[in-house]
């Protein structure tokens, strides 16, 4: 069973692990909260030695699930969500909370406390902002670096080290400094198709000229999958492993989902084209990949290298979309605390209504679904969510029908991202989804009858995992590259097509939502 590797995925609220065959089967797998803070509104915090002791336990609790030994695992990645990680010069733990206590050293990626800070950076006019969709973003590092610097001066002082969730978790693992060409690329402004990546003129415009220094921040990025060496005799015996297990530059935990459901196309850079990778679960993140360069106004990228070698990809999202539903049903009256059943009560009461009343059980009921902002295709932070046509009934049914209606409206986000897309050269048909929202059969039917593409649903339980596993074998030496570990190890999926009848319907709804974006801005304006 030496074959075997293990993926780690550190999301919002859990590090989950699994433990893989180097065919891309799964044979274990095991979860663990992690801790998150939220002193102030736009302000969210983890602990960077809770997350590691997270991860080591469902490392652990995976292995014993697989029945495998710890000298099995020939091979360890790490993908994780964009949060900054600060540290000390002696690589303690380092404060970037308002309250001062150092626990709290990690932002997490959905925190929006840089807002002004971003806007400064979109205001510069830099050609780095060409490679981010024209619009700085509070999720990405920089800004929330410069407000550090401003706002927690003694912190920035102190510090010794920076790093990208992912990139943390393989320093603690090898001890190494090297940082990954997804992480950097795709949320520090580094440019991996230019020499030198870094541009010093940006960095010292908005005030963080010493951030690589400060940071010990490398000249050059690692590629995805390449072996740092193997783990440390402590990390080993805190993982529940051995130090002949090889560990491989992480990567992004969306971008890990790309290669999941994407994995199979990683060969064919033109068929790759027509494929959008839709990882949905609190937000939603979306991957297209192409053989050259598609700039997107108000989507991310064109990167180089930032999930398969040699294929340029573009990045959009939406910044809450399982948590907005779950935010409906606290907010309306006869909600209550958003778990798994409360959502399946209510998709079953949906599905009753649809069969009594029709297909269209609120058609006058529309929602914008930007409750933190737009990030694709308007790429404005600033946005708002609206509700129109709300009345004063309070029951059950009408957060049923509120339910349905903001599904609709999460779903034609992603059409409006598709079309922005396919406006600039892509050809996308086909949607492989991945994440919470596959549990989701509201959510799944509408991504295929609102947006007119053909849904995959793939055949693993976890493609954020695998795609990790592709990454952890090809460090192992399992596969020659990152491509022949993905092309190998992909699953498939089960394929489910739109509904030629909702057509009409959902066109009718796609026109109403780009008139309430319109309408929303036109308010906006009067002063």
């Amino acid at each position: 069973m030496s074959d075997l590797v293990a993926a780690v995925d550190v999301g919002t609220g859990s590090a989950r692990a699994g433990i893989f065959a180097a065919g891309g089967e799964l044979l274990g797998r095991a979860q663990h909260d992690i801790a998150m803070q939220k002193p102030l509104p736009n302000h969210a915090e983890h602990d960077s030695e809770d997350i590691w002791a997270a991860v080591c336990i469902a490392v652990q609790e995976a292995l014993r699930a697989a029945g495998a030994a710890p000298g099995d695992i020939s091979g360890i990645s790490f993908d994780a969500t964009c949060s900054l990680v600060v540290r000390d010069h002696e690589g303690g733990q380092l404060s970037v909370s308002t309250t001062g206590e150092k626990r709290w050293d990690t932002i997490v990626w959905l925190d929006h406390r840089a807002l002004a800070d971003a806007d400064e950076c979109t205001e510069t006019g830099h050609k780095v902002l060409d490679f981010i969709g024209g619009v700085m973003s509070p999720e990405m590092e920089t800004p929330k670096l410069m407000w550090l610097k401003r706002h927690l001066p003694e912190s920035w002082e102190r510090a010794g080290y920076f790093f990208d969730l992912a990139d943390f978790l393989t320093w603690k693992s090898t001890g190494r400094l090297d940082r990954s060409q997804c992480t950097l690329t795709c949320k520090w402004t580094f440019l991996a198709h230019e020499e030198p990546g870094w541009k010093e003129d940006f960095l010292a415009k908005v005030g963080i000229a010493d951030m690589r220094s400060r940071g010990r921040l490398p000249e050059r990025v690692s590629a995805i999958g390449s072996d740092l060496g193997p783990l440390l005799p402590q990390a080993a015996e805190e993982l529940g492993l051995t130090t002949r297990c090889r560990v491989g530059v992480g990567l992004i935990d969306a971008h890990a989902g790309a290669l999941g459901v994407l994995g199979g196309f990683a060969g064919d850079s033109t068929e790759i084209e027509r494929h959008l990778a839709l990882i949905a679960g609190t937000s939603s993140c979306v991957m297209a990949l192409s053989r050259e360069p598609k700039p997107v106004r108000g989507l991310w990228g064109p990167y180089l290298g930032a999930a398969l070698p040699d294929c340029w990809l573009n990045e959009g999202g939406q910044s809450a979309t399982g948590a907005l539903l779950d935010h409906i049903i606290r907010w309306h009256g006869a909600g209550g605390k958003p778990d798994r059943e409360m959502h399946a009560r209510i998709c079953s009461r949906v599905m009753a209504l649809r069969e009594k009343e029709g297909p269209e059980i609120a058609p006058r009921l529309h929602v914008l679904p930007d409750f933190h902002g737009n990030r694709s295709p308007l790429a404005d932070p600033h946005a708002v969510g609206v509700i129109s046509g709300l009345t004063l009934d309070s029951s059950f049914d009408s957060l049923c029908r509120l339910y349905w209606r903001t599904a609709v409206g999460i779903a034609l986000g992603v059409r409006h991202i598709l079309d922005a897309l396919n406006e600039k050269g892509y050809v996308i048909d086909t949607l492989h989804i991945t994440g919470g929202h596959t549990r989701n059969p509201l959510l799944m039917e509408l991504y295929a009858d609102a947006t007119g593409c053909t849904v995959i649903e793939p055949k693993t339980d976890d493609a954020v995992l695998l795609g990790t596993a592709m990454v952890a074998a090809t460090a192992a030496g399992h596969f020659p590259d990152l491509v022949s570990a993905c092309t190998g190890m992909q699953q498939g999926g089960v394929e489910r097509r739109p509904d030629a009848r909702a057509r009409s319907r959902f066109d009718r709804d796609y026109r109403v939502f780009l008139e309430m974006h319109r309408q929303r801005q036109a308010l906006d304006r009067i002063e």
